[in-house]
């Protein structure tokens, strides 16, 4: 056997083993750096592959004071080794060939209508939550994960309208604190509540859970993110999240629980519960398990939005890597599921039983065919305010950004994160009453008012507080009312204020230990400020003016500002188009967002990229760097390799998978031992998890020729231990086991893709990223292992202010 030991090692540690630790420290040695001068490109820095130790030196009295570190030093430039990839490319073995050549053509075509229907009915399965008795049950509805947070999001706002006569009978009587310290304090129990069930159950439930579901689709594996109980957390934590008044949506929490959704009904069994219900067991691979993962996340966009067309580009441009026109089909064909069965149920939610007509859970309602007339001297309007919302996202992205670097640093304990979420809930509370008291915006109660909860607070009778109804009202409703109100329904300096607090109350909200998301905040943000440029249009030219109607630069506010914080083009063109059920602005739409995000990656990238990044994940992008044309397959790769021989010792296999100096994922097989450590010739590739399985299974060549074997091994066996495979510390292996010998031949994959050391970085990055690679072999001319590349080996490479620059790995 050719065994050296590598330069770094590509740990896949065991994932509850890895969420249990204390503090996510980093350590090993520090990296020394060096620098290499390439033709033609100036000074290239590069990083010396090893982990890094980022933790700072205590003196001894601190450490014996002190059993965790007050703050834990964070550094963008490094790459975490707990992340690794999916297996989306399939090991074509003998077992594997041998099932397809027995398939016949009836049984692939059944496969494929078995694919159609766990597409359909993994949107059309999900959580129902009664309304009165809050019984948590099953039921075959199309995503009725978002019918829990629809019901509870609406129950919030009546109980926030009930709030609102104690405010006033407490404000009559002088008790104005009294009426701030009931509401400071309901919003706080529901962030608190919210907050602990993420912050102690399940971490991985934090946030929109977009930028997760956008890295797994990319091709990492992201620890616990399609697991039950993340859905189960998601789910309260975005109920309590919204419930508590805080500037948050649930439109992301909804997409990740579509994918998680889709993840495990595609499985056939439950592995947090320990049940197996017998079914698509074909479909237990990374393979199939991503693509049913593609359809859940478009499925949830297109439940929040009604926007089934929108879903399908969402996944396409926001997260799959790897695409096909079937894949295609089935992803559209699921939404379009999705959408019709939450309109079915809302139909019944609202009494109108049959009623097909609401397009989704957040409608921003259509506009009147006048509203939306647009000349072709706006357009140069429409740019600049997509100038503006790339200007003020960028903003708001390095104000989050160096928000969540404090986080990381010193908010890193569960109870910290709770005390800060409820501190954001209450100063949310403060924020919005004071807004309202000191507002002096009373518009008159007509019979054509259209608000649903109008509030008198602090005005005359026969008239409601613009700025109280945006505040009570959810921040759906009140992007719907910034659309469609009619003109003078807000002044100028309620909107300006409204946009002030509310951008800087979202900044400091996402990120928070709660489920939330982004999207209406942002959206609600750039309706304010849209609405706010129309009216100062109309102020300075005639008030009859087509071109100067608030509603239809709010529309576009709010693209440039949802466009200037998520860098979203193509769906979220499609999105609002659908939402919106207005074509007509489709181009005005797409100029907008384009120079948003032309404008904001001027400054900074996008939210969820930013965020991808300080988790340290390796994310591939579409391309490879722009400059690394002179790097080449030799220099990315990692080497020397570990290498098995066809015919291994048992005893050799155990030291290699147990020594954590060596925790590959991957292994080449080459024809023979090699004892001057000579590099063999390439004749296939085997991973981790198979020899698992194999050794579990004490697959030994001894045992098959003594016929002590009940059964010859199948991929059955494989598929039962996958997601969840057995860590090699749980298999026995017996003094005597240790000298017999494992025949690898028929379960490696025996044409792995190779290419030779001088290929290019691009052409690698391209043959990596296109084709789903876990493990890519590099050889020389007599086609002899000398390296392997993997995916941290090409994410290391970026650009940055001097160029080509290298990331640093780290053990978090």
């Amino acid at each position: 056997m050719a065994n050296v030991s590598k330069k770094v090692s590509w740990s896949s540690r065991d994932e509850d083993s890895a969420q249990g630790e204390d503090t996510p420290l980093l350590n090993g040695a520090g990296a020394a750096r060096y620098t290499r001068q390439f033709s033609g490109s100036g000074i290239f820095h590069i990083g010396k592959l090893s982990t890094v130790d980022l933790e700072e030196d205590n003196s001894e009295e601190e450490g014996a004071v002190l059993s965790r570190p007050k703050e834990i030093p964070h550094n963008e430039k490094l790459l975490s080794l707990k992340y690794e990839s999916l297996d989306y490319d399939n090991s074509e073995n003998q077992l594997f060939l041998e099932e397809e050549r027995r398939m016949s053509y009836m049984g692939f075509r059944c496969l494929e209508i078995s694919r159609w229907v766990v597409s359909v009915v993994s949107e059309i399965g999900g959580l129902q939550v009664s309304d009165q008795a809050l019984w948590l049950k099953w039921v075959i509805a199309g995503l009725q994960v978002s019918g829990v947070m629809l019901k509870w999001v609406h129950r919030r706002a009546s109980v926030s309208l009930s709030m609102c006569s104690d405010i006033e009978k407490f404000t009559e009587v002088g008790g104005l604190s009294i009426s701030l310290i009931l509401w400071a304090v309901l919003n706080s129990a529901f962030v608190m509540v919210g907050s602990i069930v993420v912050a102690f159950f399940e971490p991985i439930a934090a946030g929109s859970g977009i930028p997760q579901i956008k890295c797994y689709l990319n091709g990492v594996k992201i620890p616990r993110v399609v697991r039950l109980k993340t859905l189960m957390v998601k789910v309260g934590g975005v109920i309590c999240s919204v419930a508590g008044g805080l500037a948050v949506g649930k439109e992301g929490p909804m997409i990740h629980s579509g994918a998680v959704v889709a993840a495990g009904v595609s499985q056939g069994r439950s592995t947090s519960l320990k049940k197996d219900f017998k079914m698509f067991e074909y479909f237990r691979r990374d393979t199939e398990k991503r693509d049913f993962v593609s359809a859940g996340a478009a499925a949830g966009v297109s439940a929040a939005f009604g926007a089934p067309v929108g879903g399908v580009l969402f996944s396409l441009e926001e997260g799959a890597s790897f695409w096909n026109q079937m894949l295609t089909w089935r992803i559209f064909f699921a939404s379009m599921m999705s959408t019709f069965t939450l309109n079915f149920f809302l139909s019944i939610y609202n009494e109108k039983p049959g009623d097909l007509s609401n397009p989704g859970l957040i409608n921003f309602g259509r506009f009147d065919s006048d509203s939306v007339e647009y000349n072709l001297y706006e357009i140069p309007l429409f740019i600049c305010m997509g100038a503006i919302g790339g200007l003020l996202g960028a903003l708001f992205n390095v104000l989050n950004y160096w928000l969540t670097i404090f986080r990381i640093r010193y908010i890193h304990r569960p109870c910290l994160q709770v005390m800060e979420a409820m501190l954001v809930a209450a100063v949310t509370a403060a924020v919005s009453f004071t807004m309202i008291y000191f507002s002096n915006d009373c518009q008159p109660l007509g019979p054509d008012q259209s608000e649903e909860y109008p509030l008198q607070l602090f005005c005359d009778d026969g008239e409601y507080n613009s700025m109280a109804t945006a505040f009570f009202n959810t921040p759906e409703r009140s992007v719907r009312s910034l659309f469609h109100n009619a003109p003078g329904s807000y002044n100028p300096l309620t909107l300006g204020m409204f946009t002030l607090s509310y951008f800087f109350l979202a900044c400091w909200t996402y990120g928070l230990t709660v489920s939330a998301g982004v999207f209406i905040p942002s959206l609600l943000i750039g309706a304010a400020w849209g609405r706010l440029f129309g009216i100062l249009l109309a102020a300075i030219t005639s008030s009859g003016s087509i071109w100067a109607d608030p509603g239809k630069y709010a529309l576009i506010g709010a693209a440039a500002q949802l466009g200037g914080i998520v860098r979203m083009t193509l769906s979220l063109t499609v999105i609002i188009v659908e939402a919106t059920g207005n074509v007509t602005y489709g181009l005005p739409i797409m100029l907008v967002l384009i120079t948003a995000k032309i404008v904001g990656d001027y400054f900074v990238e996008g939210l969820y990229d930013i965020h991808i990044k300080l988790q340290s994940v390796p994310f591939l992008h579409w391309e490879a760097p722009a400059t690394s044309h002179s790097l080449t397959a030799r220099e990315v790769m990692s080497s020397p390799v570990t290498c098995f021989s066809r015919i291994e010792k048992v005893g050799t296999i155990v030291d290699i998978l147990s020594n954590t100096s060596t925790n590959h994922n991957g292994f080449p097989v080459v024809p023979r031992d090699s004892d001057d450590n000579e590099p063999g010739r390439i004749c296939g590739l085997i991973l981790r998890s198979q020899l698992i399985v194999l050794l579990k299974h004490k697959v030994f060549v001894e045992r098959a020729r003594s016929c002590l074997q009940q059964r010859r091994l199948q991929l059955k066996d494989f598929r039962d231990a996958y997601p969840r495979f057995p860590p090699i510390q749980s298999i026995h292996v017996s003094q005597d086991e240790r000298e017999c010998m494992m025949d690898l031949t028929q379960f490696m994959n025996p044409t792995p893709y190779t290419v030779p050391q001088e290929t290019s970085l691009p052409r690698v990055f391209k043959l990596f990223r296109a084709l789903g690679l876990r493990h890519l072999v590099v050889i020389d001319h007599e086609n002899r292992v000398v390296g392997l590349v993997t995916r941290k080996d090409l994410a290391r490479y970026h650009l940055g202010k001097h160029g080509l620059e290298e990331l640093q790995l780290a053990q978090t």
